[in-house]
């Protein structure tokens, strides 16, 4: 029999193997018949377990196969018979173990039949939910309808009703702050009335209606009037007619913007007098500025100064001496003159301040100063 020697490698032993060396020492410890054992496929086991660490290792430390294989067994055996010995030891754990099982079984025995009717009444109540969540759904949407009706409703009344004390203070009231937001109101009414065509055929309108044109017809009554009455305001002697204008007509501009919307021809009316009224008191004014300003006017030249004119006397008595002809030409020289384009822009001339000065100006500033005037006159209105 061939020994395989213990100081080869691993790798050796693994492309070593001798078949009939295994076979012989199988054949020497027992004797194993052909018809008891079959040798069929050993060597393709043999071949599997080359890359096995533990066949290896065993192979390398020359233990037979066989011997090996009892020893493993009776560690086995071993083992067996101590876990038995801890069973033993253990059985009254084990003992107490099962009979918590079995508690535990009963217990979530109950635990299920607690579910079964926790799930069998979850179901009931399930249903009864369900038809509050329709019953629930319907009064939401009746709920939404009814507040979509109040709305519209709310904002109906509201547009269309006219409060006593919109009244009062259409028919008594002074025009003031108060009274203006009172006809921006009013003015809204009537857009409202007679742009919206479904509340022409409501019949809350034909006991409203009436009350409205009633108001209108006092509003714009008192309007007039009182618009009139200011008119008359710029026509007295010595009132500043910007202030008047700025303090009061322009602050209750919204009085013209409301005859212009709801009473076209009183607009009309108004508008005609207060041109009248502006055509007259302005050309007044104007023509007493420029009869100032012709006071202020500085005497460059006259009708007999002339370009060409003969400086010796003619000899007869009532000829006209003239000045020597040296000084002639600077009569029409521009000078200082010329200045005034510089001073386009600058205020109008006050003629009484200019007066008390007892300044004069050439003709060329006076012309300015009365066209800046108009310009800003005309600007302002």
């Amino acid at each position: 029999m061939a020994v395989v020697p213990a100081a080869e490698t691993l790798d050796g032993l693994k492309d070593r193997f001798d078949l009939g060396v295994f076979v012989g020492d199988l054949a020497l410890d027992e004797e194993v018949t052909s018809d008891d054992e079959s040798l069929e496929g050993l060597q393709q086991e043999l071949d599997n377990c080359k890359n096995d660490q533990e066949v290896a290792n065993i192979l390398a430390s020359g233990i037979k196969l066989r011997e090996y294989t009892k020893g493993v067994e009776n560690n086995i055996r071993q083992i067996e018979l101590d876990s038995i010995q801890d069973y033993i030891k253990e059985s009254e754990n084990l003992v107490s173990l099962h009979d918590q099982i079995c508690d535990c079984d009963n217990i979530l025995l109950q635990m299920e039949t607690v579910l079964t009717g926790f799930q069998t009444e979850i179901g009931s109540i399930s249903s009864e939910i369900k038809v509050l969540q329709e019953k629930s759904m319907d009064m939401g949407l009746k709920l939404k309808n009814r507040k979509a009706a109040e709305s519209k409703l709310s904002k109906f009344v509201e547009d269309i009703i006219v409060p006593p004390r919109m009244i009062d203070i259409i028919v008594d009231g002074e025009v003031n702050d108060e009274y203006m937001k009172t006809l921006e109101t009013l003015s809204k009414k009537i857009k409202f009335i007679d742009a919206d065509p479904m509340v022409k055929s409501s019949k809350a309108l034909k006991d409203v209606q009436p009350e409205v044109e009633r108001l209108r017809q006092k509003a714009v009554s008192k309007i007039f009037e009182f618009v009139i009455q200011k008119f008359y305001a710029l026509r007295k002697p010595k009132t500043n007619i910007q202030i008047l204008q700025q303090s009061v007509l322009l602050k209750y501009k919204y009085t013209i913007n409301f005859l212009k919307e709801h009473a076209k021809e009183i607009y009309a009316e108004v508008r005609t007098a207060y041109i009248d009224t502006m055509n007259k008191v302005l050309s007044a004014h104007f023509r007493a500025y420029i009869q100032a300003l012709e006071k202020l006017q500085m005497d460059i030249a006259t009708s007999t100064d002339l370009l060409g004119v003969e400086t010796r006397s003619t000899g007869f008595i009532f000829s006209i001496g003239k000045e020597p002809l040296k000084t002639r030409p600077s009569v029409f020289a521009l000078g200082e003159r010329i200045n005034i384009l510089k001073e386009i822009d600058q205020p109008a001339l006050i003629p009484h301040i200019a007066e008390a000065k007892s300044q004069k100006y050439s003709y060329e500033v006076l012309f300015r100063s009365l066209q800046k005037l108009l310009i800003d006159t005309a600007t302002s209105e």
